[in-house]
C-alpha cells in the first residue's frame, strides 16, 4: 500500500512552515547552500509528499510508487526536509546537510539515501530522465504510476530540456508531469535579464504539452493542478508554479542574491522569527 494520507489545507500549510524553518536551520548550520529556491518551493513539496504522490516512506522502493525527480538539485534542502517530515528518516539528520560522510549532500546522491530517485546537480537532466522512465512504463503498459519532475525556470536555459520536451510530446508520455519553479530569479539575476523565457506557457504549448499556470505558494492550487494533469491522457503535462523566492522571510523574498547563499547566525534568527510569527502576524512565537 502507498502512503496516501488526508490532511486539511490548514495542516498542510503548517507542515510547509515547519519545513521552511528546518531549511533555515540546515543552511545556517551547514554554512553553505541555497536559500531562495527551497523556501519558495516548500508549498509544492508539501503538496507532493503529503497529498499528491503515491509513496511509502517505510518502503521507498515499493514497486507501485510514483516517481519524483528533482532536476534542479541545488534546491535539495527542501526535498530533504520534506522527506524527513514525511517519515523517510529522522529530522535530526537534517543537521548533517553538506557534512563529510553525510547522506544529505549539497546535491542529491541517489545511492546514499533511500527515497531519492535520481542523482542531480548538472542542470537540464531531469526531464530526459523522466522520458526514459516514462517510455519504459509505456512499454510495460504501466498506467497507474506518474512521474513528477521539478525544474527551475533558469534551468530551462539548458537546451537538453527542450530535446526532452519534444520527445515526451512525440511519444505522448502522459505519465509525465513537470512542475516548473517560476520564481524569475537565477544565480546571476532575473531570468528575464539573463535569458528571457516568456511567453513560457506558449512555448510549452507549442511543443505539444498540456499547460497550467498556478500560484505555487497555494497548496490547494498545486494539488488541484496535479489532479487535472493526471486526467490528461494524450500528452505530457506541465504546471508552471509561480513562487516567491525566499518565501516567508521578508529580507530574502524576490532577492536573487539569496539564490545560492545561506543565512548567518543572526540572519537565521531573524528568518526563524519571521516564519514562526508569519511575518509578525502572530504575536507569540509558539504555534
Amino acid at each position: 500500500m502507498g502512503n496516501k494520507r488526508t490532511y486539511t489545507i490548514t495542516q498542510l500549510n503548517k507542515i510547509a512552515q515547519d519545513i521552511r524553518q528546518d531549511i533555515i536551520r540546515m543552511l545556517e548550520h551547514a554554512g553553505s547552500g541555497h536559500s531562495a529556491g527551497p523556501l519558495g518551493m516548500a508549498d509544492v513539496f508539501t503538496a507532493l509528499y503529503f497529498d499528491i504522490l503515491n509513496h511509502d516512506p517505510k518502503n521507498p522502493d515499493w514497486a507501485d510508487r510514483d516517481i519524483f525527480l528533482l532536476s534542479n538539485g541545488h534546491i535539495v534542502p527542501v526535498l530533504y526536509a520534506t522527506m524527513a517530515h514525511a517519515g523517510y528518516f529522522n529530522t535530526k539528520e537534517l543537521m548533517t546537510l553538506r557534512q563529510f560522510g553525510s547522506r544529505l549532500q549539497g546535491h542529491p546522491e541517489r545511492k546514499l539515501l533511500p527515497g531519492l530517485e535520481s542523482t542531480s546537480g548538472p542542470l537540464g537532466s531531469g526531464l530526459g530522465q523522466a522520458c526514459g522512465i516514462g517510455l519504459a512504463m509505456h512499454m510495460d503498459n504501466v498506467t497507474h504510476r506518474w512521474i513528477y519532475v521539478a525544474t527551475g525556470d533558469g534551468e530551462l536555459n539548458e537546451g537538453s530540456n527542450w530535446e526532452a520536451i519534444m520527445l515526451a510530446a512525440k511519444y505522448k508520455l502522459s505519465n509525465i508531469i513537470a512542475i516548473v519553479d517560476r520564481n524569475y530569479i537565477q544565480i546571476d539575476g532575473g531570468t528575464e535579464d539573463v535569458m528571457p523565457l516568456e511567453d513560457l506557457s506558449s512555448k510549452w504549448e507549442s511543443f505539444g504539452w498540456h499547460v497550467q499556470e498556478v500560484d505555487g505558494n497555494n497548496i490547494e492550487s498545486v494539488i488541484d493542478a496535479c489532479s487535472m494533469a493526471r486526467a490528461i491522457t494524450n500528452q505530457p503535462s506541465v504546471i508552471i508554479a509561480h513562487t516567491i523566492p525566499g518565501k516567508g522571510v521578508p529580507f530574502m523574498e524576490y532577492d536573487f542574491r539569496w539564490h545560492g547563499i545561506p543565512p548567518d547566525k543572526a540572519q537565521a534568527k531573524e528568518a526563524l522569527h519571521d516564519l514562526r510569527t508569519l511575518k509578525g502576524k502572530i504575536e507569540g512565537e509558539h504555534q
